[in-house]
């Protein structure tokens, strides 16, 4: 069955390590797939208005999976959106505020929230994830639909500290990494793969269907849902054991490479 629907993954798999991408070429190939009725889709633990900016000739015709499957949008319109219970919300700030040395951010529909006390050089970082991102003296002052807490520390305590908020939290969060020194806590079962499953439904597409790259740890459920699974050459070693396939490397623009491969025909996709 053809090719329908192509998803990727942003920091480490379709923007280089400075964030950036080559425009000209992947306008090219857009125009091409979109020809061959093959939909594009965003699949990124970013916030969705900070994924809007990168895309502005398109973003009203594309699809975006946000927040690590939280938030999905087509084509400007709002498909899915998640959500943890008031409850669950003060449960989880209760046991992430007893963690010393960890940066977080509340993620919500309508902006980021960090407090007023975290210092300037880790928000204008944390800008490079969340185009809105508010300060609140308090998060209990949030008046939002919370859907992820978003974790930034040293790199080496992410695994130890995933298992212990695994081991608390585990009833009613998921932690995931997300590379580059972020970790994720999300509703259990709204992760990237879920997302992609709702705009296949949407659009009649099967899994078959699906091509779909990444290098980070929250993507390992969209990368063995797609029939296409690819692992950037960057990727963890958990990505590419995951993944059926793989490409060059995030600064090597593997995914406009895999996109070549599939519009010319070329192994794997010769007999999609």
């Amino acid at each position: 069955m053809p090719i329908k629907l192509f998803a990727v993954d942003m920091d480490g798999t379709f923007l280089t390590d400075d964030k950036r991408y080559d425009k000209a070429r992947f306008l090219e190939q857009y125009a091409l797939l979109k020809q061959r009725g093959i939909r594009f889709v965003v699949a990124s633990g970013n916030q969705y208005y900070q994924l809007l900016h990168y895309f502005p000739e398109i973003h009203q015709e594309i699809a975006f999976v946000a927040e690590n499957g939280a938030y999905v949008v087509d084509a400007g319109q709002e498909i899915h959106c998640g959500q943890f219970s008031e409850q669950q919300v003060a449960r989880i700030l209760a046991v992430l505020t007893g963690i010393p040395d960890i940066n977080l951010v509340v993620c919500a529909k309508n902006s980021a929230y960090v407090l007023t006390a975290m210092p300037q050089a880790v928000i204008d970082k944390m800008s490079n994830h969340y185009r809105r991102l508010q300060r609140v003296e308090n998060f209990k002052a949030i008046d939002d639909t919370i859907f992820k807490f978003s974790l930034n520390m040293e790199n080496h305590r992410i695994a130890d500290l995933v298992q212990k908020l695994d081991e608390q939290l585990g009833d009613i969060v998921k932690p995931v990494s997300s590379g580059f020194g972020f970790m994720d806590l999300i509703v259990p079962g709204l992760h990237k793969a879920n997302g992609i499953r709702l705009l296949q439904s949407r659009w009649g597409i099967s899994d078959n269907q699906v091509v779909a790259l990444g290098d980070s740890d929250n993507d390992i459920e969209m990368l063995q849902h797609a029939g296409f699974g690819f692992a950037m050459a960057n990727a963890s070693p958990q990505v590419v054991s995951a993944a059926g396939y793989r490409t060059t490397s995030n600064n090597e623009q593997g995914v406009l490479n895999v996109i070549d491969q599939l519009l010319a025909g070329k192994p794997p996709f010769d007999a999609a």
